[in-house]
């Protein structure tokens, strides 16, 4: 099956419910982001911090599989030429709302975060790519676009997935609490769920996930030939009611350089 078709129109209907990862940020974060007071997440609470950026005023970024309507826009607001690309069209429309509304100059690119073709190398000075690989089936081909498009010195910046998490029924532990480990890794919706609940994701239309092992996520950026320079965990807010996360952090964070 066509994996990146079925996800565009998975997370086009994911704006339609209203994700949280499809509510733009207000005019008010804008307005205090272009006074130097802002901050970005691309795990589930932490921001990332400030001393992994580089300078921003007048930096080409791109916003890897980053629509929505978040990063883009307090990255613009605080002086960056900012891109920002991704698979679902209402995900840019999102970006694209946030610059009219508030005077922005995003860039707006459809496309699949392995295939970066369209920007010549060595384009930009920073990547930042949320919590987003978990919906491609292969993700090294990702980092190797990312090294190739940044400039030498530059940074790539990314939230993913800690891939223990799969290892666990999640519909049990939602109902009950309880952890079971059901599932082996690396883990796939479309390999690991029932034919029954596969099909019923389709109908859905709910985005197929794909854990990623450490040493596709960690070890494929060393491999594309970042330096791993900085790193942390995050975890949702006890208020998400995540089983999971009651025992483990349940995402990772990574601050790559471009020698």
């Amino acid at each position: 099956m066509n994996i990146l078709k079925h996800n565009r129109t998975a997370w086009n209907k994911q704006v339609e419910n209203g994700n949280k990862w499809t509510i733009p940020v207000i005019t008010v974060d804008i307005e205090a982001a272009r006074q130097g007071d802002w901050k970005i997440v691309l795990t589930p609470t932490k921001p990332v911090p400030k001393e992994w950026y580089p300078e921003l005023k007048g930096a080409n970024v791109l916003c890897l599989a980053s629509g929505g309507g978040q990063q883009g826009p307090i990255l613009a607001a605080v002086g960056a030429n900012v891109t920002v690309f991704d698979n679902s069209p209402k995900q840019l429309e999102r970006d694209r709302m946030v610059a009219e509304r508030d005077s922005l100059n995003i860039n707006t690119i459809q496309g699949d975060m392995a295939d970066l073709s369209v920007f010549p190398d060595e384009s930009f000075d920073l990547i930042i790519h949320p919590v987003s690989n978990v919906f491609a089936p292969d993700i090294r081909p990702v980092w190797k676009e990312a090294f190739r498009v940044l400039r030498h010195g530059g940074v790539l910046v990314s939230g993913f997935m800690n891939p223990a998490i799969y290892l666990f029924d999640w519909e049990l532990a939602d109902r009950t609490g309880e952890l079971h480990v059901k599932y082996s890794l690396p883990y796939a919706d479309i390999e690991h769920l029932h034919e029954e609940h596969v099909k019923k994701y389709l109908e859905e239309n709910e985005p197929l996930e794909f854990s990623h092992t450490l040493d596709d996520q960690i070890g494929g950026q060393i491999e594309a030939g970042f330096i791993i320079t900085g790193f942390y965990e995050d975890n949702y807010t006890k208020e998400d009611g995540d089983a999971i996360s009651k025992y483990m952090s349940i995402s990772i964070a990574t601050r790559a350089l471009k020698p």
